[in-house]
């Protein structure tokens, strides 16, 4: 098994004792030339937006060090494609990019000389997602009927790699009943049929249960009071069962034409067809759980976010920590044209419905963030940086 700069390359003849699947070539991270590296560094230079710095990526890069320094630096973070990524290529990539940072708006041909970048191939479909603000109740008030809950303590999880090594990274959720294991309850049995009802596990009440809705597909979210005071409300887990699209409902049932679907027109639906949210909301079984926090919101690497430059992401493809750089087009409200933007983004986040390739772009919070967030379909392109440094070390280690 040849190694070349800390990325493991697996040959597409033979097979392997540990069961590695074999990608096909149209699928990994391709070298890119340094003539289109110069390419990309100029579209970032005058796409990141108006009120970019390269200093605000400082606490995010921070972050992710942190997260990667409690990482064994051999060990492999992810593998796509070709390529085998370690915890130890990604630590020191970011360790360059923060040192950089203060350089970079003079000389940021510097990213250059100090990275080699690789594309991600398939090209990525990028969405997004917000904080969006509930008007909500800590304690049970009439203006407020729908619960927000806590993780269950019938809630079990089962880690399935404990059986099969084929299962890593899966869990199995459950429930006990008489003996049998169930699955847990779904959308319908918790809230329509009151499955959780009379356990003291509410955290809050909110006054439409469409929000409530919005919030789990969103994960977390801001709670305003009646005293005006705000509270972060933030994912604790869920139940284990299949995420449905509401959005393909509609458009499957003929109610929501897929041309411009997004989920101010989902929202905008439901509120004029109130007849028919219980049978539109019950097709998605997922539920989420919630704990409130001052600060928030968290990704998966149990860190804070960056509007528009924390990402989500399937990290057997971009692994948590990752830094990369996104191109694409931003819809514009008002306008059907999209903009044209670059930016250097983290991957800090995971998402149930993050799979393969694409890419969930964490837009914040308030009016702004949610129609990015609710309107964000674009084809996109990721760059995965990868130190010099870090690859001549490893081709002075190979030739010895």
């Amino acid at each position: 098994m040849p190694f070349f700069f800390g990325i493991v390359i697996f040959p597409f003849c033979g097979c392997s004792t540990h069961d590695v699947k074999i990608e096909s070539p149209g699928k990994g991270y391709n070298k890119v030339e340094s003539a289109q590296v110069e390419g990309l560094i100029s579209r970032l230079k005058y796409q990141s937006g108006d009120n970019f710095s390269w200093l605000d990526l400082q606490k995010g890069i921070e972050r992710n060090i942190k997260f990667l320094s409690r990482k064994p630096a051999q060990r492999v973070a992810a593998r796509y494609g070709r390529m085998e990524i370690t915890w130890g290529m990604l630590k020191q990539t970011n360790e360059e990019m923060l040192e950089l940072l203060p350089r970079l708006k003079g000389a940021p041909e510097l990213l250059n000389d100090k990275f080699v970048w690789y594309s991600m191939v398939p090209r990525t479909l990028l969405t997004g997602y917000y904080e969006p603000y509930l008007e909500a109740s800590l304690i049970p008030h009439p203006d407020y009927p729908y619960p927000l809950y806590s993780i269950p303590g019938d809630l079990q999880s089962l880690d399935l790699s404990k059986f099969h090594h084929r299962w890593k990274g899966q869990h199995l959720i459950f429930r006990q009943e008489n003996g049998e294991v169930l699955p847990y309850f779904d959308r319908e049995a918790i809230d329509f049929n009151g499955a959780l009802q009379g356990r003291g596990i509410e955290i809050a009440w909110v006054k439409d249960l469409v929000d409530v809705f919005i919030l789990q597909i969103q994960g977390s979210g801001r709670l305003v009071l009646p005293d005006g005071r705000v509270k972060h409300v933030l994912y604790a887990g869920k139940n284990g069962l299949k995420y449905v699209s509401l959005g393909k409902v509609l458009i499957q049932r003929g109610l929501l034409p897929k041309e411009g679907m997004s989920m101010q027109k989902i929202k905008a639906f439901l509120d004029t067809h109130p007849e028919l949210v219980q049978e539109l909301l019950t097709t998605n079984p997922s539920y989420v759980f919630f704990r409130i926090d001052d600060e928030g919101p968290f990704g998966s690497m149990g860190a804070p976010l960056t509007p528009m430059a924390s990402i989500a992401v399937d990290s057997k493809v971009l692994p948590l920590g990752s830094l990369a750089l996104l191109t694409t087009r931003l819809p514009q409200d008002g306008s059907k044209s999209k903009t044209p933007f670059a930016k250097i983004v983290m991957a800090q986040d995971r998402g149930g419905a993050i799979k393969g390739t694409r890419v969930d772009l964490f837009c914040g919070s308030g009016p702004e963030a949610e129609y990015l967030a609710g309107h964000l379909t674009s084809w996109s392109h990721v760059y995965l940086p990868v130190s010099r440094a870090f690859i001549e070390a490893q081709e002075e280690t190979e030739a010895e």
